[in-house]
């Protein structure tokens, strides 16, 4: 495949999922545009973002505008790239930048659009009990996930994996489907779809209190929001005003079965010890 001079915007492990994929096919982008380092952790160290840890390693240049604004605009416009691919970045982009590249400004997004436009649609399917997902790469306009289809793939789930696993395995695919399909959407042989917008289903931010679940509920539910809030926000339940992280558990025999739990202010701790401390 011929070189194709393209500006990556993309900030944490999705984007680098992607770019690893790209990369390892001989597909690299001039530029990667990426947030600026902040406070990462409970010691709140300043920390590079993952894109550009990757863009470090890599040799490629990097760009961290704290906004998009006229003098981020032109710098990136220098780079005269012919596409811009969107992958994480987290951050919105002005309609005056989407549309400067002559071949569009194209995403990633982890459904099958328009099902589960917005922020979590890799916990909405889990959170269902989907059987399918998939990704969709599409041409970005100035609405939310509402632009036309350029290629959809679909993944089935067996109802086990959960938001980490899904997370790499649809991005590194989405990488996968950028590097194949790109030389055929610069010669201009893959015509888009619209979107249905009528069948539009929205996903929300998440908030801590989402993972709060009660232990006498049906035992598929909690593993649902087990697999779904594993890294963020985890599952808890109270115990004497005490927030209690499950931190590991299984499905046995139609049964959420607890394996280990964080109780707030000590460590992990067996569920089975958890219980027989709670008795005395």
């Amino acid at each position: 495949m011929s070189k194709i001079n393209f500006v990556f915007f993309g900030t944490g492990e999705e984007a680098v999922y992607a770019l690893e994929a790209m990369h390892s096919k001989g597909i690299t982008p001039n530029l990667i545009v990426t947030a600026p380092d902040g406070p990462v952790g409970r010691h709140q160290e300043i920390t590079a973002p993952l894109a550009k840890k990757w863009a470090l390693k890599n040799n490629v240049s990097f760009f961290q505008p704290d906004k998009i604004n006229k003098e981020a605009i032109s710098k990136i416009e220098k780079q005269k790239a012919d596409i811009f691919i969107v992958v994480g970045y987290g951050r919105i982009i002005p309609e005056a930048l989407i549309d400067l590249p002559q071949y569009k400004t194209l995403n990633v997004h982890t459904s099958l659009l328009p099902q589960y436009r917005g922020p979590t649609p890799i916990e909405a399917p889990i959170l269902a009990g989907d059987s399918v997902t998939g990704i969709t790469i599409m041409i970005i306009d100035k609405e939310f996930d509402h632009g036309p289809i350029v290629v959809q793939e679909k993944y089935p789930l067996t109802g086990n994996e959960t938001t980490p696993e899904l997370t790499k395995i649809l991005f590194t695919r989405g990488g996968e489907l950028l590097e194949k399909i790109l030389p055929d959407w610069i010669a201009g042989k893959i015509k888009t779809i619209e979107q249905d917008h009528a069948l539009a289903t929205y996903t929300k931010k998440l908030k801590k209190e989402n993972g709060q679940i009660n232990l006498e509920d049906d035992p598929i539910t909690n593993w649902k929001k087990f697999r779904a809030y594993i890294s963020w926000p985890r599952i808890f339940f109270f115990q004497n005003s005490k927030r209690v992280i499950i931190t590991d558990a299984k499905f046995i025999n139609n049964q959420f079965v607890i394996k280990k739990v964080l109780p707030e202010g000590k460590k992990e701790i067996n569920w089975e010890e958890f219980k027989k401390q709670s008795k005395n």
